[in-house]
């Protein structure tokens, strides 16, 4: 990887984390912190800001990589990796591959749950 694509990448995860902490906050003040909306709406948006920028730099061409790093793998990377599990998920259905889009799609989500309840174990049996 060159150091222009990792100064790419870098330079747009920094806003895209800032975006995150401070729209998640907004939605806390303003919609209340019994539902995560922070979550829930960055979720979404980062996914249709992923498909977004994926069809129109696909769409353009010469289309310069680093602004691809930039946007894809930086802002949005940092902003939600929600938003590259959506992109996986129709990448392996666009290549035919519904069995493993079917499988992925379930068992990113099952195994999420199960990763935080076990890591959630983990450290009050390491505290305790």
């Amino acid at each position: 990887m060159t150091l222009i694509a990792v100064l790419s990448i870098s330079f747009g995860a920094i806003p895209g984390a800032v975006t995150r902490y401070y729209l998640t906050e907004f939605c806390k003040k303003y919609m209340g912190a019994n539902f995560p909306y922070g979550t829930f709406i960055i979720n979404f948006t980062g996914c249709l800001l992923m498909g977004f920028s994926f069809t129109l730099f696909q769409e353009i061409k010469d289309f310069p990589p680093q602004i691809d790093l930039f946007v894809r793998t930086g802002f949005l990377g940092s902003y939600t990796t929600f938003s590259t599990y959506g992109y996986d998920t129709l990448n392996l259905w666009r290549n035919g591959k519904q069995r493993a889009t079917i499988f992925y799609w379930i068992g990113s989500a099952f195994l999420a749950v199960v990763g935080i309840i076990l890591g959630s174990y983990f450290a009050n049996f390491f505290i305790l």
